[in-house]
């Protein structure tokens, strides 16, 4: 049997780890290419190795099935293979935001009731004191912020005993709470992660994958082609932080075959004078998600950069994904395309039944990619739920849709305040809290407003106490430098009265077209 054959074979199975896939790998071809960054190049008997020892070490400080670890750290060969060696151990990763307060970073290490962190020097501020920590640290980078990696290390040659797990194993815990209020923490089972891996066979991935990634391993729009690359044995290059030039040189140099990128990332690409001087020539697909693709930037992309351009609609929640091969459907750059293969999507209506075709609804999904839950919150999960009437389960997005007669999905409007900023998730609820905490604001509200740069940005409408004279910039100041770097306001603008139905809820809506006549 072939190496192809047994790679086949095991990735036909209905379940499996990807961990066991990367020991294929190493015995099959273990002297190509797994793991590259600016620093550091694995091959896969060499992640194969380290990950035995990263499975051991955790293995040695009584962490298993039902344990977690915490990674906050930029990417690196270093944060993968922790990352990589942990599920070998059956151990699940909380993989956390670097841009996050060190206020809510705590919780969220609480919350996941991680047993080790494991940072680098770009996260010292966030992380805080070793004093105050009270887990135990491993500085990835070999820093003075914790015991060495190396050091921390199970000795070479060290074997991990073998786990059990199942499909509803949590893999990981990725969260998606702001500054303020109980994190969210979406646990998403090995099952989740293996439709990924059996999904990549449509999109090429093979041995002669080059995948370059730009966006944070912290963040799921990230792990969704990080771990199918791996699975199929191709080269992942990983970039601690996305900039134009050195994106469109690494692509170029290493002729790069796979990306990940958010829309505003695309739009700086192509906004780039120097984009069309690189040979582009080797992508054979590029992916987005997260946030709004526009149609006349899909367009750009597929006039000018070689290979398929697909976009993945979904939520980290999972419970169903539409995917739009822009490449194959240019007439319907502005939706976000079909449900993929065993997904199961659907529309309901405020009172939760089901639209007749053609209309409008909020859009809900059914999985094998479906998050087990929120993280020690049933009550959360509860919510996000929605049984149809067999007792099928779905996921709510909160978004608004409808289909075409071609089956094509087009969203309108999020029934959830949420603002997607450069690919990163703001709940305009947290900034209001913060806002609130200021003596000078009496009512306010935050809402996204359309940004070149960005994407969206956040916007905050204030209602000053009666007599005072606080300047805005005073409160936009104030506001930031107590909330992570990628949910700061770009501006705070004063208001009179906000605008309120009839009921009472804030009109949004009405903020946002405002804005865009100022």
């Amino acid at each position: 049997m072939t190496s192809t054959d047994t790679l086949q074979n095991a990735i036909d199975q209905d379940f499996g780890l990807i961990a066991d896939l990367i020991r294929i790998h190493a015995i099959e071809r273990p002297e190509s290419l797994a793991l590259r960054d600016s620093e550091c190049t694995l091959t896969y008997d060499s992640l194969n190795e380290l990950m035995d020892r990263v499975a051991s070490a955790l293995q040695r400080e009584g962490l298993g099935t039902g344990d977690a670890i915490a990674i906050c750290a930029a990417s690196s060969v270093n944060y993968a293979t922790v990352f990589l060696g942990a599920l070998r151990a059956g151990v699940a990763v909380a993989p956390l935001a670097p841009g996050s307060t060190p206020e809510s970073l705590a919780r969220m290490q609480r919350d996941a009731q991680a047993r080790l962190l494991f940072a680098d020097v770009t996260t010292a501020d966030v992380i805080g004191s070793p004093e105050g920590s009270g887990i135990p640290r491993i500085a990835l980078d070999g820093s003075g912020i914790g015991r060495a990696f190396d050091d921390w290390l199970a000795p070479v040659g060290s074997t991990p005993d073998a786990v059990a797990l199942a499909p509803p194993s949590p893999f990981n815990i990725i969260y998606s709470s702001g500054t303020t209020g109980e994190p969210k923490g979406i646990v998403q089972g090995h099952g989740m992660r293996w439709s990924h891996v059996k999904r990549g066979a449509r999109y090429e991935y093979g041995p002669a994958t080059v995948t370059l990634l730009s966006t944070p391993l912290y963040s799921n729009t990230t792990l969704v082609v990080f771990f199918p690359t791996i699975a199929f044995g191709g080269q992942v290059i990983l970039m601690p932080k996305f900039d134009v030039t050195g994106y469109l040189r690494l692509a170029d140099a290493n002729r790069v075959t796979h990306t990940m990128l958010v829309p505003v990332q695309y739009q700086r690409l192509m906004a780039s004078p120097a984009f069309d001087t690189h040979d582009l020539s080797s992508f054979q697909y590029k992916f987005s998600t997260s946030a709004p693709f526009g149609a006349s930037l899909k367009a750009d992309v597929l006039k000018r950069w070689p290979g398929g351009l697909v976009e993945f609609y979904g939520m980290t929640e999972g419970g169903g994904t539409c995917i739009l091969e822009a490449h194959l459907h240019p007439d319907k750059l502005h939706t976000v395309g079909r449900p993929a293969e065993g997904s199961d999507i659907r529309l309901i209506d405020d009172a939760g039944l089901e639209v007749a075709h053609g209309g409008d609804g909020e859009v809900v999904g059914s999985s094998a990619g479906m998050m087990v839950g929120y993280h020690r919150q049933p009550e959360k999960t509860r919510e996000a739920e929605w049984f149809a009437p067999d007792g099928k389960r779905f996921i709510r997005t909160g978004d608004v849709g409808r289909f075409d007669a071609d089956g094509f999905l087009t969203l309108f409007d999020r029934k959830k305040d949420m603002i997607i900023s450069g690919g990163f998730n703001i709940y305009p609820s947290d900034l209001e809290a913060v806002l609130r905490g200021h003596p000078a604001v009496a009512d306010v509200t935050v809402v996204g407003v359309p940004s070149e740069l960005w994407g969206e940005t956040p916007v905050g409408y204030v209602v000053r106490r009666e007599g005072d004279a606080t300047d805005p910039a005073e409160l936009l100041a104030w506001t930031n430098a107590q909330v992570g770097k990628t949910q700061r306001l770009a501006s705070v603008q004063l208001i009179d009265e906000l605008p309120r139905s009839a009921i009472g809820k804030v009109l949004k809506r009405e903020l946002r077209e405002r804005h865009g006549r100022s």
